[in-house]
């Protein structure tokens, strides 16, 4: 039988009756997996950072240290996990604590720092935020544990994810399209645009919706945009909802560039990003922990730091974090 999107809708540009699609064109040309696949063998990439694994995990690492305080705040977790304290609500976004991105335990790219925390460590969290269903955003084994420490933990996801969040036993589910909210616990929790995609197995690939999140408490309004490629379009994020007053921005698994630029920001991306939002506190993400594209772990750092010297009026509200830092908003 023929799969038909259930949730569709023709008066929205990014419903198609057999899923879902960007609003802009991302695609890319016949044959560019495999030139890609094969640039990046001849070349022997990634390389390991430029002092070594030892080193990058020793600057770049931290176990996360849970405070006591009731302020609002950030604690990246690594990749696209983040821990959000908004209102003394905690919420949780796309974590991965296992080795592998990968439905196979032994082949998939492998954790090249460790977790800095573990779901027996975590604080109670009042929700669990997923952005897409790829498996560096959305991992079984993590999302098994947390459900059987937290057993009626709120969960919110695009449109398409509720099954198989049902299927491993979630008991409350929110799911929602682009610029749909919902009010929980006196905060509201809405689904924003990205440029991604999303696909787990070879037969449902954009059957499911991809999103970043947007979380307004009572002085916040924090963006989490979760994995997207740059698109003037993300400016009708705080054109609709009002200011973002933070951010986690992705800048990694950008290269090579003519190949990963559609769904990935790059560091310079995500830097013009911010300066079009006005430059809020933000911080960058999805770089860090996996090798999922061509560029060394550390590159994304180093072309950070280089965009960054080059903004004017100098500004230091983007601050890069260690895997596991704090921050206070």
């Amino acid at each position: 039988m023929v799969w038909k999107n259930p949730w569709y809708n023709p008066s929205l540009k990014h419903h198609t009756p057999d899923g879902f699609r960007n609003i802009d064109f991302t695609g890319h040309q016949p044959g560019d997996v495999e030139r890609w696949r094969k640039e990046r063998k001849a070349a022997g990439l990634p390389k390991p950072p430029s002092l070594g694994y030892h080193d990058f995990v020793h600057q770049w690492w931290q176990p996360a240290e849970l405070n006591d305080l009731s302020e609002d705040g950030v604690w990246w977790l690594g990749h696209a996990s983040v821990l959000l304290r908004l209102d003394g609500q905690y919420l949780l976004t796309d974590p991965v604590f296992s080795r592998r991105a990968s439905p196979l335990p032994f082949v998939g790219p492998e954790r090249k720092t460790p977790p800095v925390i573990s779901v027996e460590t975590l604080p109670r969290l009042d929700a669990l935020v997923i952005s897409h269903n790829h498996y560096d955003h959305l991992d079984s084994a993590t999302v098994r544990r947390l459900l059987r420490r937290f057993p009626d933990l709120r969960v919110f996801v695009p449109l398409g994810l509720g099954d198989w969040f049902r299927r491993r036993g979630a008991k409350s589910i929110i799911e929602l399209d682009w610029w749909q909210s919902a009010i929980f616990q006196g905060l509201a929790i809405t689904a924003v645009p990205a440029q991604h995609w999303s696909m787990r197995t070879f037969w449902n690939r954009n059957r499911s919706l991809w999103c970043g999140w947007v979380f307004e408490g009572t002085t916040q309004r924090f963006w989490f945009s979760g994995d997207t490629g740059y698109s003037p379009q993300l400016l009708a994020i705080p054109e609709r909802l009002g200011e973002i007053t933070a951010a986690a921005l992705p800048a990694g698994a950008y290269a090579p560039r003519w190949f990963m630029s559609a769904h990935h920001m790059d560091p310079q991306s995500a830097i013009a990003l911010w300066q079009q939002m006005g430059m809020p506190r933000a911080f960058p993400i999805h770089w860090g922990v996996f090798e999922l594209a061509d560029e060394s772990l550390d590159e994304p750092v180093l072309e950070l730091t280089q965009a960054l010297s080059n903004v004017a009026p100098i500004n230091d509200n983007f601050r890069i974090l260690k895997i596991g830092q704090y921050l206070s908003l």
